[in-house]
């Protein structure tokens, strides 16, 4: 697949993150010219987008709360590639909190929660709509979980707000079709630095209940968004898995 998105432009927000970053790497070396949008690592964001393969990547400040900064997105997006192919919604925050502490999950870190990775990958849409509309047809993959599914996760909003964002994506892929496909990518327990963060008994408890005994790699996530965007040209409304068989049960 490398050099198959050649000519073509990507957003990844929270792009210079774990998995973020593994995004935006694998899709510059299938030959797009990648935005890494952040909200706050603007260092990091941009050495990721100076050390990328190819031409034309550089970073942006984007706050997806935020209509303006989004607004101001879209216009840089039109001054520098004259279109958008694809729109990878990756930004998301959380915070671990046990399920049953529900005092703990207060309303303002409930709503936080639900603006950001619910409201705010809506927004970004809405507001890139045009730009993806432009060209041969658009393609946006958000980055959901399979929380989603089994209610397990850092905490019960953030379930929540992982099966809200599957919803909105078959909402999304029936309303913008054809011009744009829409679909969600979700991922099991991700070996990141934050992952690595836990203690190991609850690692090791992760990997047996994984049929395939080890967790996803961001490159694995990052391949899964590629195959999408390539391959899966007849794909719309999906929820891809990441997980190792953890649906399985």
């Amino acid at each position: 697949m490398i050099g198959s998105l050649a000519g073509k432009s990507a957003i990844v927000t929270g792009g210079a993150g774990g998995i973020g970053s593994a995004i935006c790497r694998t899709l510059a070396d299938a030959g797009a010219r990648i935005v890494v949008a952040y909200n706050s690592n603007q260092s990091r964001a941009c050495e990721l987008a100076a050390d990328l393969p190819g031409d034309g990547h550089f970073a942006q400040q984007v706050s997806i709360e935020d209509g303006d900064t989004l607004v101001q997105l879209a216009e840089v997006v039109t001054s520098r590639f004259g279109g958008l192919d694809l729109l990878v919604n990756n930004a998301a925050t959380t915070r671990f909190i046990p399920h049953d502490d529900l005092e703990a999950l207060d309303d303002a870190l409930f709503d936080e929660i639900l603006q950001v990775n619910v409201r705010g990958s809506f927004a970004c849409v809405r507001a890139l709509r045009a730009l993806l509309e432009a060209g041969e047809g658009g393609l946006v993959v958000n980055m959901s979980s399979i929380s989603s599914v089994i209610g397990l996760g850092s905490n019960v909003a953030y379930c929540a707000s992982k099966a809200a964002l599957d919803s909105l994506t078959r909402s999304l892929a029936r309303a913008l079709a054809p011009k744009i496909r829409v679909v969600s990518v979700a991922p099991g327990v991700v070996d990141t630095p934050w992952i690595k963060g836990f203690d190991q008994k609850w690692q090791d408890q992760q990997i047996l209940r994984t049929p395939l005994q080890e967790f996803a790699s961001p490159d694995d996530v990052a391949s899964a968004v590629l195959a999408v965007a390539v391959n899966l040209k007849s794909t719309t409304g999906s929820v891809i898995t990441v997980d190792g068989g953890r649906l399985l049960g």
